[in-house]
């Protein structure tokens, strides 16, 4: 049994440990139930459980989410506008967040799915260094790629 302090009490039945916590006003607390014999520690629970939260708060101040952002297109793009899309999805992998591109074929277009997979490789390979998170795959009509930035 451990006391607020930090100091070792020694081995001490359950009786008297939860007796020397209550003379304390705090709270008894099974710290290592799987120990030869177990460890208790005489606590402010409350307290405790406070000053868990903050430590974990304070763990998750210097993770930055990672979002994942859309980028559309179709079949038969103008050079213009996908010049457009790469240099959009190129900021969002520089501001370190993951690209998810869409090519949506319609009608007639599936049976052009081919044309589709080069485009998707076209815009990948002008990306740059990147890691590919999910690989250019047809999911009804849409083919789908997901890329982050290299690290």
């Amino acid at each position: 049994m451990i006391d607020e302090k930090g100091q070792q009490l020694g081995i001490l039945n359950k009786n008297e440990a939860v007796k020397i916590a209550q003379e304390y006003e705090l709270d008894l607390v099974l710290i290592a139930p799987n120990a030869n014999p177990p460890v208790a520690k005489i606590i402010d629970f409350k307290k405790f459980l406070y000053q868990e939260e903050k430590k974990n708060k304070e763990a998750k101040k210097g993770i930055k989410k990672s979002v994942t952002k859309d980028i559309n297109l179709n079949l038969f793009i103008a050079q213009a506008d996908l010049e457009r899309l790469i240099n959009k999805a190129s900021q969002f992998l520089k501001d370190g967040n993951q690209v998810r591109i869409n090519l949506v074929l319609r009608g007639r277009e599936i049976i052009k799915s081919q044309m589709g997979f080069d485009l998707i490789n076209r815009i990948l390979s002008s990306l740059g260094e990147i890691n590919i998170a999910k690989s250019p795959r047809l999911e009804g009509r849409v083919i789908r790629v997901v890329v982050a930035k290299k690290k």
